[in-house]
């Protein structure tokens, strides 16, 4: 077979030096209708092997007809069948390679458009677990999860961390970030969380509750669709690789203060390949035409009524917080939110306790001013018992050394 070279170093005797075919064959030691054919031809040579049949042929009907019933089945298990029932005895690579190239046709993939965003008009929320759990004091750690949010038009972003999936927590994570982007978007894009989700794009009634509080709309994405809100998805990949690679974390406050310095100085700040603008600089186009948030952000703490027990301590999420026992037998609500646990007596509105909330788990927690009631009030209220201090001298004499 003619190389290509030659072919080439052919044409450029006929074409440049002029060189008539019988000089030209002497030249390349070709004969004159290989020269003449070379010279005719447009393109270079080229080497096309002719197929022969495979061991694949004869099975192809029966692969159509399994596609055909089912467009997902694997092909590891197509070619068990065809194995078992036609005795295919040909490799797995042809298979793969066949059935890849055949399944488009009984299963079209979904396509997508690109998507506009309008100023102002939605902002996307996902949530986002660290890679390493979060140290939270007293020796542990816990596992969290950082609200993500991120602005269509402008790609604002901010998170706020919080320790569970539950209605309350992701509200306040939905409080805070708001309040760091500055104003409210028209819509608030969600996957289908459990405690947001009440089934068929419909809001649970505590985060419609929310939703009403804060006057915007909301959309569910269908399930497995993780394309649909693509800009909070790819800000989370973004803090994967450039917040938490070579950090270390005191505690939960510190994390906190970490990721808003990350998306204050880096991820907001930086230049945004596909917008081709700075973040910071759209968001404060965008806030223009938002609208601005409510004076009292919607309520996010956990509230329940109890009773003072006669150990004046109250339960959550296993920790135990001192009560004031002067309110021993009355009712008091309890509020919990992300930063403190706070009582008050539902008779007169005293406060009953407030604590720093603590994420550590298993503690007693006792306020001092509550341990010092503790010892007035013991004794049926008689104060300390005095107990007499004897001279050891006197045990000496009891006991023998």
């Amino acid at each position: 077979m003619l190389e290509v070279r030659e072919w080439a170093e052919m044409r450029r005797m006929r074409e440049v030096e002029g060189l008539s075919i019988r000089e030209i064959a002497r030249r390349t030691g070709r004969d004159r209708n290989t020269v003449r054919r070379a010279l005719r031809r447009q393109g270079p040579p080229v080497y096309r092997r002719r197929p022969g049949p495979s061991k694949l042929d004869p099975h192809k009907p029966r692969i159509h007809e399994l596609l055909r019933a089912d467009p997902g089945i694997p092909s590891s298990v197509i070619r068990e069948r065809i194995a078992e029932e036609e005795g295919y005895v040909g490799g797995k690579t042809i298979v793969d390679d066949y059935v890849r190239e055949l399944r488009p046709v009984f299963r079209p993939p979904r396509t997508y458009q690109r998507t506009v965003y309008r100023r102002g008009e939605i902002c996307q929320f996902d949530l986002w677990e660290p890679s390493g759990p979060i140290p939270v004091g007293h020796g542990q750690t816990r596992r969290g999860f950082v609200v993500m949010a991120c602005l269509g038009w402008s790609r604002a972003g901010c998170g706020a961390l919080v320790f569970s999936k539950e209605l309350p927590d992701l509200c306040w994570g939905m409080n805070r970030c708001l309040v760091f982007l500055g104003a409210l978007p028209r819509t608030l894009v969600w996957d289908r969380e459990g405690a947001l989700h009440a089934g068929e794009g419909r809001p649970t009634d505590g985060f419609a509750a929310f939703l009403g509080q804060l006057g915007v709309g909301w959309h569910f994405c269908d399930p497995a669709d993780p394309q649909a809100k693509g800009v909070v998805e790819r800000l989370q990949g973004y803090a994967e690789t450039s917040f938490e690679p070579g950090r270390s974390f005191v505690g939960e406050l510190d994390f906190q203060d970490q990721l808003d310095r990350w998306f204050r100085d880096v991820a907001n700040a930086r230049h945004h390949r596909t917008i081709r603008a700075v973040p910071a600089e759209r968001l404060a186009e965008e806030r223009a035409l938002m609208r601005p948030l409510p004076e009292r952000p919607p309520a996010s703490t956990r509230r329940w009524v109890t009773r003072v027990p006669a150990q004046p301590f109250v339960r959550f999420d296993r920790n135990d917080y001192s009560l004031d026992p002067r309110f021993a037998g009355r009712r008091v609500e309890v509020r919990a939110s992300q930063r403190e646990l706070a009582a008050v007596a539902l008779d007169t509105g005293e406060l009953v306790a407030r604590h720093r909330r603590r994420f550590a788990r298993d503690l007693t927690l006792t306020a001092p001013e509550h341990e010092r009631l503790l010892r007035r009030l013991r004794v049926g209220g008689r104060g300390e018992v005095d107990v007499e201090l004897r001279p050891l001298v006197r045990y000496d004499r009891l006991i023998p050394a």
